[in-house]
């Protein structure tokens, strides 16, 4: 039986009249890499939203779980320190603060510097255009730079679970087969990924099993090597 780290039960989100979110349900379990895919304003970003305590005034209904713990009234910042850690849509970079100190602030629930200076060498490893630009401004990176830093920055914390929100948005085709390599990677090592993206081939080639949302809904779910290969998929979001 595998671990369950992430389980949502039932989630329904509310902007007034609007229901942005209908009460779906979906699960990620240690070591998988789990794609929630589906059109633009279909509900994807406001359900991470919800997983993280990061949306606006709205009304918030179903139970979500983490390691085995509701993370109802758990705030963003002590979601990190419980090794929780979000790459939001439009990267949110330190835009006046340097590669490298947006890389420590990454850390900043740790205490272990040999172990810090230790992981941003093995990042600049994985992202070695941020190693070559260490000192300069995250605001004067390029989109893709930016992604590049807001991914290795949120892996600063050892997460269990990544949270990855469009890491493709924006970005020229070479840079987004870089981002999905190192999404890749980040997966062979063990780590626990739930990953919302636009990209729905790229996105079920990389991953585990998939969800399709729909308007708030949830309409399907499974391997997302069958889900790559389903005529419904294929037509709705495959462009085939």
């Amino acid at each position: 039986m595998s671990e369950n780290i992430l389980k949502v039960s039932g989630l329904k989100v509310a902007y007034g009249g609007i229901k942005a979110v209908k009460g779906i349900d979906l699960e990620v379990n240690k070591g998988e890499l789990v794609t929630l895919i589906g059109a633009n304003g279909a509900g994807k970003t406001t359900t991470l939203k919800a997983i993280t305590n990061t949306l606006p005034a709205c009304r918030v209904e179903g139970e979500i779980t983490y390691m085995g713990s509701p993370l109802k009234n758990v705030k963003s910042f002590q979601l990190v320190e419980r090794k929780l850690a979000m790459v939001p849509e439009g990267r949110g970079v330190f835009t006046r603060m340097s590669i490298h100190e947006n890389m420590l602030m990454g850390a900043f629930t740790r205490k272990d510097k040999a172990g810090i200076d230790a992981d941003i060498e093995k990042w600049y490893g994985v992202f070695p255009r941020l190693k070559e630009r260490s000192a300069q401004l995250a605001g004067t990176l390029s989109g893709g730079e930016q992604q590049m830093l807001a991914m290795a920055r949120a892996l600063m914390c050892h997460p269990e679970l990544l949270l990855l929100d469009e890491p493709s948005m924006g970005l020229s085709p070479i840079m987004v087969e870089k981002i999905f390599e190192v999404i890749r990677n980040v997966s062979a090592q063990g780590i626990t990924i739930l990953l919302v993206e636009q990209n729905a081939k790229l996105a079920l080639e990389a991953a585990h099993r998939g969800y399709v949302m729909d308007s708030g809904s949830l309409i399907m779910t499974g391997a997302a090597q069958d889900m790559l290969h389903d005529p419904r998929v294929k037509a709705a979001y495959l462009g085939e």
